[in-house]
Formats: structure tokens, C-alpha cells, sequence
């Protein structure tokens, strides 16, 4: 659906160039002379390479329509991640490409929501955390403990996070996927 320049809001996906942008950033600039203009950032869903346009604010764009499907993630084969529609059950393959660093969080049987338009799978939603276990971290400096210092931590999937001094290696942690910063201790 056409939509006008100056109505564009992060998170819109949106058809310019014959390919599929998801807004980033917008920007109204008013400059002294002429009219307003929206500049805008945006990525490419499916190469993921970042762009910037301007637009007059009485311009139009097409707003493409997404719709969000909860999915489980099923396993993974080489750099292809296989999930199923809970509903249809039907299963559909995304790249490490499309995912992104976030791929790193999946785990076996994870429910998460699964962004379409016109009918492919563009991105992938995680939940706000995931439980890691920690297996490797540095030792505690003596007199480290008093004061809120942080130490390297690395995870079962391989990424680092910055831990607490208290917590050691084998300790699961719950991680924020948003940011994979420490949130607490897994109970």
C-alpha cells in the first residue's frame, strides 16, 4: 500500500528499488530554504547491506505488509537453520545471512516469531533471553569482588559476554539476546 514519505516509522518494511528495506532511522530535516525532507535508514532484508535515502515529505512509498508467524526451530544443517510453522507445520530453511549474529542464540525446540512478506521468511524474532551455560571464565582477582567488576565469560555457543567475578565456569547464566549481556543466574 502506498504510503506517504513523511508517515515512514522504524520498523516498517518497505519496496523501493524493486527490493525490501526494513527501516532503521528516520530523520525530518527542514532546511532554511525549500520544503521539509525525510532522510531515511534502512536495510536490505535480504543482502543486509545498509542504505541511506531522502525523500520529499509529499512523496509516496510502498509500505509492504508483514506478518509475524510463531515458529519452532528445529536444527540446524551447515549454514542453513531449518524451522516449522506451529500451525501449517510446514517447514521452511533461513540462512545464517538472513538471521545475523542472533543465529548463535538458537537452541534445539525454540519458540520464536518469524517475520513474512508475501509469503517468505525475511527475519527472525528470539525471545528476550536464553539460558547459556558459561564454559569458560577468567579467576577472580583477589580483591576484585568488592567493587562491580566484570570479567570475560565464554558461552556454550561460543560467544563472549562480560560476567560477574562470582560466576564460574559450568554456571548457567541467563543472557539478553538483545545485547548477549549477563541478566542473572539461572535458577
Amino acid at each position: 500500500m502506498k504510503i506517504q514519505a513523511n508517515t515512514i516509522r522504524p520498523g516498517m518494511v518497505i519496496d523501493h528499488g524493486g527490493k525490501q528495506w526494513s527501516v532503521l532511522k528516520i530523520q525530518l530535516l527542514q532546511p532554511g530554504k525549500g520544503g521539509a525532507f525525510i532522510q531515511v535508514e534502512m536495510r536490505d532484508l535480504i543482502t543486509g547491506t545498509k542504505s541511506q535515502d531522502r525523500w520529499r515529505t509529499a512523496d509516496t512509498v510502498e509500505r509492504l505488509e508483514v506478518r509475524s508467524r510463531e515458529c519452532q526451530f528445529l536444527f540446524k544443517d551447515g549454514d542453513m537453520h531449518t524451522f516449522m510453522d506451529n500451525k501449517t507445520f510446514d517447514q521452511f530453511s533461513l540462512s545464517d545471512e538472513l538471521i545475523g549474529e542472533k543465529a548463535a542464540f538458537l537452541q534445539d525446540n525454540m519458540e520464536l516469531a518469524v517475520d513474512f512478506i508475501e509469503g517468505k521468511p525475511v527475519s527472525v524474532s528470539l525471545p528476550q533471553s536464553v539460558i547459556l551455560e558459561v564454559v569458560e571464565a577468567d579467576p577472580v582477582v583477589k580483591g576484585q569482588t568488592a567493587s562491580s567488576s566484570y570479567k570475560p565469560g565464554l558461552l556454550e555457543n561460543g560467544m563472549k559476554v562480560m560476567v560477574p567475578p562470582f560466576i564460574e565456569a559450568g554456571t548457567r547464566i541467563v543472557v539478553n539476546t538483545d545485547d548477549c549481556s549477563y541478566v542473572e543466574r539461572a535458577k
